[in-house]
């Protein structure tokens, strides 16, 4: 018996990794029948907490530098740095807390006089109810207040349509090693 072929292995392995959502058509077809039947849905309120582990240091960081502008470790906010991230979603603080998804997208220092970040990410749900479902985050997130408020922007699965809000408010960050958790409460409106 020979050595599969490379498209046979990556056809497996695409077949692997397609997420399932939870009885949702997702051919162009059912998406359709989807939208002519939207006038009798209901919308639904959804609320969510969990912790976005932001770890840039160690053997396996899940937050790399892809970019940076010649001025960037030389300015006070370190303006032009850019990161893209695969980090856990946790239903608690401690970094060996249950994962329930990913957050996978990047982030940019921004602003010249003041830190901040723009964000452009995915919530992506790994377990429970809404395995293979996602919410789309797009905003600015200034990390010296409080609390920060991200719009969700869509969202895919069982977040079809999706709009909200993401709270977010540190709850570590290293000085150290720049590793970071902040806590989410997050609210979205779907059908």
């Amino acid at each position: 018996m020979g050595r599969p072929s490379i498209s046979a292995m990556l056809l497996c392995s695409m077949l692997i990794a397609t997420p399932m959502v939870h009885c949702i058509a997702q051919g162009p077809k059912a998406v359709e029948d989807w939208f002519q039947n939207l006038s009798h849905k209901k919308e639904k309120v959804t609320k969510l907490h969990f912790y976005f582990h932001d770890n840039v240091s160690g053997k396996n960081p899940t937050a790399v530098q892809v970019a940076k502008a010649n001025t960037t470790f030389t300015s006070p906010t370190f303006f032009g740095l850019v990161n893209v991230i695969d980090d856990p979603l946790t239903v608690g603080p401690e970094p060996d807390s249950t994962i329930v998804g990913r957050a996978q997208g990047f982030y940019g220092l921004d602003r010249l006089e003041q830190l901040g970040l723009i964000m452009t990410l995915n919530f992506v749900f790994t377990t429970g109810k809404y395995k293979g479902s996602t919410l789309s985050v797009l905003g600015q997130n200034q990390v010296l207040e409080t609390y920060r408020k991200l719009p969700i922007v869509g969202g895919s699965g069982v977040f079809r349509l999706a709009r909200g809000i993401a709270t977010a408010k540190t709850n570590l960050f290293n000085l150290t090693t720049g590793d970071a958790v902040a806590e989410y409460h997050v609210i979205v409106i779907h059908y």
